[in-house]
């Protein structure tokens, strides 16, 4: 007896890896992204470059993408959405909307692989000036930039001579309820950093943080490799406010290295940005009926031990749909997904 689909919703590096890893499993599976491509944020943001490894992102997503699309047991169904679920699984009557209209489909298991979206620096306050100073941006608007191998100031199309970054913005902020750290920023800034110095090797690339967070072999890979190869400044210390002066974005804060204020002017100013939940991840859990952890992602059970099903059977989420997660997170957290759904498929075809 053959089982109804498992249904990935969300065609990003998770999504993507768990497709790959049911159809290996012979299980059959159907990929719902809302979007018209497939990539997720590396497509989409567009990436340079993957961190840490420095490979072009889309090279490398052509490759996770094209394996995909040659299974025959993978269905993909791109500008799709997901409307409405009724039932029970693993026969889960799903609705789907998308470019030839509303379509009921069974399932037989689900994974949630819905990412995240970027922090809006200019939300909650103005104090990083970021919609009212041109060359103030954020690390996606610089990705593009880095993608186009061409690092300009937005307000005169010029190389910049001095530009920094600004960590944890959107990240670590109780005032604005945003009491996680986003893990990847920290990384994120550095592969940018060494990326800006290689292109502009006269430019200087500062980095104001509160303290630099590198996983695993990050440390390593990047962060000294910024430090001591390119002679990127990381500077710790508190932005309090960033101002224009003439021509110059200034950089208001304190030095809490040396204990003491500090004012720098410069032409661009890069905003890390973090993670937050995304609405489809919110709009998933309402329909799917899965609560939400304290943070506004989606809950998973039995903590570190079990990082990927939710508290319904059948039912599993991976990614940055949970919280902040790298790419090695979302792929490694993909695969386990895919296991505990094919377990959980298994257990209803053979009674258990």
């Amino acid at each position: 007896m053959e089982s109804n689909p498992i249904l990935v919703v969300g065609g990003g590096p998770a999504g993507l890896e768990a497709a790959r890893g049911a159809g290996e499993l012979g299980y059959p599976v159907l990929v719902v992204e809302k979007t018209p491509v497939l990539g997720g944020s590396p497509i989409l943001a567009p990436y340079a470059a993957l961190t840490p490894d420095m490979e072009d992102a889309e090279t490398a997503m052509k490759r996770v993408i094209d394996a995909v699309e040659a299974d025959p047991l993978v269905e993909l169904r791109t500008g799709t959405t997901v409307t409405a679920a009724e039932g029970e699984l693993p026969e889960l009557s799903v609705t789907l909307a998308g470019p030839d209209g509303e379509e009921v489909v069974k399932v037989g298991a689900v994974i949630l692989c819905t990412g995240f979206q970027h922090f809006d620096p200019g939300r909650e306050t103005q104090m990083y000036g970021y919609y009212e100073y041109d060359d103030v941006i954020t690390l996606v608007d610089i990705e593009r930039m880095l993608k186009d191998e061409r690092v300009v100031r937005p307000s005169t199309g010029e190389p910049p001579k001095r530009l920094c970054f600004v960590q944890c913005v959107g990240s670590r902020d109780r005032q604005i309820g945003n009491e996680w750290c986003s893990k990847v920023c920290c990384g994120i800034a550095c592969k940018e950093a060494i990326e800006i110095k290689e292109l502009l090797p006269s430019c200087q690339v500062f980095v104001f943080y509160i303290d630099m967070r590198m996983y695993g072999f990050w440390e390593d890979q990047i962060y000294w490799k910024a430090q001591e190869e390119h002679k990127v400044q990381f500077i710790r210390g508190i932005v309090t406010e960033i101002t224009k002066r003439g021509d110059e974005v200034v950089i208001k804060g304190e030095d809490t290295t040396m204990g003491r204020p500090v004012e720098v002017a410069m032409d661009v100013v890069v905003l890390s940005v973090g993670m937050e939940p995304s609405d489809g991840s919110r709009e998933m859990a309402e329909i799917f009926g899965l609560p939400l952890e304290s943070h506004g992602f989606i809950e998973t059970i039995d903590g570190p031990l079990n990082t990927v099903s939710t508290s319904k059977p059948g039912f599993y989420a991976a990614g940055a749909a949970v919280g902040p997660a790298d790419l090695e997170d979302s792929i490694s957290m993909a695969g386990a997904a895919v296991m505990k759904a094919a377990g959980f498929l298994r257990k209803q075809l053979v009674g258990a």
